[in-house]
């Protein structure tokens, strides 16, 4: 087989979100986006279902009928962009809940699906999404009347705890739900960790679920092993790949390996980057090409048939901080063309 291999340990995610509901006393939801932050959502849903997750969040309503099909029909699915046009056939043959982002929303929303349930997203500094509060203050009497199910904000620079914008983001969104009964949430995985005093009636941790940063105390959930398609003997001199980026200084074996940027290995990575052999470090040479890397394995004892790039040693945030970006990013870039293993409980 010549597609790499991307294990998924789906027990790991279960006991990152044990741990992230351990925290506190409000209800834990799950985010669930981007087809379960690349890993797949109906098998991640299904999973945290079935370990009592009952709230769900997707970025846009044709996210939902996937996650619906394997959390049943008393889960609550909501939608992060609200109810776009389009949208009103996934919203209400699929019970889903768009969180409104607008006064505009509330109108087309109430106009098509009059007694469907939804929430409202309120924004409390962002500037990404949510009504802003003038805007929330001219409909707030209306839109309460209506019964939210839920009504939440997001948190900017919640990895860091120390950061000002925290206290004045949960600062504002108590004013704006002072004396709301529906019940409120503010805080995502940093926010989590930030306290109870950010947590209000329900979290939804995302990344901290799949292992990424801020959770520290979180267990890896990926790995990942690429198959080696050929290696050879080069003389001190010779390059490798486009470029002629690196040239070896001594004689060395260079492993091919299946994978490149198409399967979301960012080409920025390069020579900041290792893969690994029963714990020994095999370094990236030359550029990262669609399909192809090159890897000095000279310092293996014996010719290796895979290389590892995802492990306990290097984990997501390891590797994003190689490409200067994040885990997130990676997790979610990662290709189709991976076999995806998934190790249960």
């Amino acid at each position: 087989m010549s597609t790499a291999k991307l294990t998924i340990d789906l027990g790991a995610i279960l006991t990152n979100w044990r741990r992230l509901n351990s925290m506190g006393s409000s209800e834990t939801a799950a985010v669930v986006k981007a087809n379960g932050y690349g890993l797949g959502a109906e098998r991640v849903a299904g999973a945290l279902a079935s370990a009592g997750a009952r709230s769900f969040f997707v970025a846009v309503a044709e996210e939902g009928p996937a996650v619906r099909k394997v959390v049943g029909h008393e889960a609550q699915i909501y939608i992060f962009s609200g109810h776009m046009v389009g949208d009103t056939q996934y919203i209400q043959n699929h019970d889903l809940i768009p969180l409104i982002n607008s006064v505009d929303q509330l109108i087309y929303h109430v106009e098509l699906l009059q007694n469907h349930p939804f929430g409202i997203q309120l924004d409390t500094g962002m500037n990404r999404l949510g009504m802003e509060p003038k805007e929330w203050q001219a409909v707030r009497e209306l839109a309460l009347q209506l019964n939210p199910k839920l009504i939440m904000s997001h948190l900017a620079c919640a990895d860091d705890r120390e950061h000002s914008m925290n206290v004045e983001q949960h600062r504002l969104f108590l004013e704006l739900t002072n004396d709301v009964a529906a019940p409120k949430s503010l805080a995502a995985t940093g926010g989590i960790l930030l306290g109870k005093d950010y947590h209000f009636d329900l979290t939804r941790p995302g990344i901290g679920l799949f292992g990424g940063l801020p959770f520290e105390e979180a267990k890896p959930v990926v790995s990942l092993d690429i198959p080696v398609i050929q290696i050879r003997d080069i003389k001190a001199g010779e390059s490798v790949g486009y470029g002629n980026t690196w040239t070896a200084p001594t004689p060395r074996k260079i492993a091919t390996i299946s994978a490149g940027y198409a399967d979301g290995i960012i080409r920025a990575m390069g020579s900041n980057t290792s893969l690994y052999s029963a714990g020994i470090q095999c370094p990236v040479v030359g550029r990262i090409s669609m399909d192809l890397i090159g890897i000095d394995v000279s310092e293996l004892a014996a010719p290796p048939t895979s290389l590892s790039l995802l492990n306990s040693t290097q984990r997501i945030d390891h590797l994003a901080a190689n490409a200067g970006t994040i885990g997130y990013e990676l997790l979610t870039s990662f290709g189709g063309r991976y076999k995806r293993l998934y190790r249960e409980g």
